[in-house]
């Protein structure tokens, strides 16, 4: 546990587990970002076309929809949602159609006190397939509740039914 606002540790609660999600300070540029937790230390991670692989063993998904999201621009991008099926609570991710950031990497041997982490709008993320594996000490916590929530393709208005919701169901 951090100090609020700080990357003071005044105690370490305990590892995360796979399928967290989790604030952490980029080991690229010190931005805090939130990601799901995949990788653990001493796993073998690879993605193949999308198809993420732990210790060789293929990660289930289940299609949820098809849908289609704001671009901004007036434009709708198509995206598949999937519930991933990975750690103890399945969960949502999405694809956007036609396009692929970064599909396939690894193998990947996750070392010591290194996490692997990944966005679920797995094609517009920011995450370890372009920051690097995430050090233990720079995790903050783990995230349980959206606190606010703003459109961003919408003037930043606020998407109130999106406020204090469980990120985990």
């Amino acid at each position: 546990m951090k100090l609020p606002l700080s990357d003071i540790v005044l105690a370490r609660l305990g590892d995360p587990r796979r399928g967290d999600i989790v604030t952490f300070s980029s080991p690229k540029d010190g931005v805090r970002l939130i990601k799901r937790v995949v990788g653990l230390p001493g796993d073998i991670v690879t993605m193949k076309n999308k198809q993420l692989l732990i210790n060789g063993h293929p990660v289930g998904y289940v299609p949820i929809d098809v849908a289609t999201e704001d671009a901004g621009d007036g434009n709708g991008l198509r995206l598949l949602r999937v519930r991933e099926e990975l750690g103890d609570h399945p969960y949502p991710i999405q694809w956007l159609s036609g396009t692929a950031n970064a599909p396939t990497f690894g193998p990947i041997v996750i070392p010591a006190d290194r996490y692997l982490m990944l966005g679920d709008n797995r094609d517009n993320s920011i995450d370890s397939r372009f920051i690097g594996l995430v050090p233990r000490e720079l995790l903050i916590g783990r995230a349980s509740r959206v606190l606010v929530s703003a459109a961003i393709t919408k003037n930043w208005m606020p998407r109130m039914d999106r406020f204090g919701k469980s990120l985990y169901e």
